[in-house]
C-alpha cells in the first residue's frame, strides 16, 4: 500500500513511496520496432517513461519530450542508453505551438525520421468547488492536454507515412467523470473524440489513430495534485483493488504501435482494472 504522501507538481518518481513500476520483468521483447523513431510527449516518468523503455527495449530510437523534470527525464534516457537505443531529450512546453513545431525538426534532423507519435503528455489539478476553477486553471489544462495535442500533431504528421501510428492517451474520466477533475475530464472527452475525428481524417493515408485510457495508476501525477490524505485509497476502490503501474499500460501503446494491430484506428482501450465504461 502507498503511505500518505504529497509533491509539488509535476513530481518526481524517485521521491514516491512505494517506486512506481516502470518495467515489466518479464516481458520479451521480439524486435517490433527495430530502426523506428517514436517521439513520446511527457515521457520523463510514469505512463511516458514506462512506455518509452519498451519501445526502446522493441528496438526503436527514442524522442522524450519534457516539462521541467530534468532529474527523472535524464533517469529515463540513462535507461535507454543502458538498453542500447539512442534517445534525445526536448524540454518544453507543448501548449505553445511554436516549440512543438521546433522539437519535430530537431527530431528529424538528429534521428531522420519519425515514425510513431505517443501523445502522452497531461495536466490535472483537483478542485472539490467546480466555481473555484479558476480561468488560469482551465486554460492551461486544455492548453497543454487538448492544444498541445492538437500543435504537436500538426508538426509531426508531414514526416509519418503509410504504417505509421499516432497514440493519444485519454483517461477513464472522459467516460465517468470525476467531480474534482471536471477541467480535465472535459480534456480527456475532448481526447476520445479527437481520436475518433482524425483516425476518419488519416485513414487513407494508411496512418492509424487509437487511445489508451488508464484508470488509477500509480504515477507522480497523482501525489503531486491528490490531497495528502487521499493516497492510501487510491485504487482501492476498482474491481482489482489496487492502482496500477505504468508498465501495465505501457504495452497497450505497444501494441497498437505495431503491425499487430493493423486493422484496429479510432479506438480506445481501457486499462482500469476492470472498470466496465461501455466506450
Amino acid at each position: 500500500m502507498q503511505p500518505a504522501q504529497n509533491q509539488a507538481p509535476p513530481g518526481k518518481e524517485e521521491t514516491m513511496i512505494p517506486h512506481p513500476q516502470s518495467e515489466n520483468p518479464s516481458y520479451t521483447p521480439s524486435g517490433k520496432f527495430k530502426n523506428k523513431v517514436v517521439l513520446i510527449t511527457g515521457a520523463d516518468s510514469g505512463i511516458g517513461k514506462a512506455t518509452a523503455i519498451d519501445f526502446a527495449k522493441e528496438g526503436a530510437d527514442i524522442v522524450i519530450i519534457y516539462l521541467d523534470s530534468d532529474e527523472d527525464a535524464n533517469a529515463t534516457k540513462s535507461r535507454i542508453d543502458e538498453i542500447g537505443q539512442k534517445c534525445l531529450l526536448l524540454k518544453g512546453d507543448i501548449g505553445k505551438k511554436e516549440f512543438c513545431e521546433k522539437a519535430v525538426s530537431q527530431t528529424k534532423d538528429t534521428l531522420g525520421a519519425i515514425d510513431i507519435l505517443i501523445n502522452n503528455a497531461g495536466e490535472q489539478r483537483t478542485q472539490e468547488n467546480f466555481e473555484n476553477i479558476s480561468e488560469e486553471q482551465l486554460r492551461h489544462t486544455f492548453q497543454t492536454n487538448i492544444f498541445g495535442m492538437f500543435f504537436m500533431t500538426q508538426a509531426v504528421l508531414p514526416y509519418l507515412k503509410e504504417g505509421s501510428s499516432i497514440i493519444n492517451t485519454a483517461s477513464i474520466t472522459a467516460y465517468q467523470g470525476r467531480k474534482q477533475l471536471i477541467d480535465y475530464s472535459s480534456t480527456k472527452g475532448a481526447i476520445v473524440s479527437f481520436t475518433r475525428a482524425l483516425s476518419q481524417n488519416l485513414v487513407k493515408k494508411g496512418i492509424r489513430v487509437n487511445a489508451v485510457a488508464p484508470g488509477p495508476i500509480w504515477t507522480p501525477l497523482i501525489v503531486s495534485t491528490f490531497p495528502k490524505e487521499k493516497i492510501p485509497e487510491f485504487g482501492k476502490n476498482t474491481p482489482m483493488g489496487r492502482p496500477g503501474q505504468p508498465y501495465e499500460v505501457a504495452s497497450c501503446f505497444i501494441f497498437l504501435a505495431s503491425d499487430d494491430a493493423s486493422y484496429i484506428t479510432g479506438q480506445t482501450i481501457h486499462v482500469n482494472g476492470g472498470e466496465i465504461v461501455n466506450g
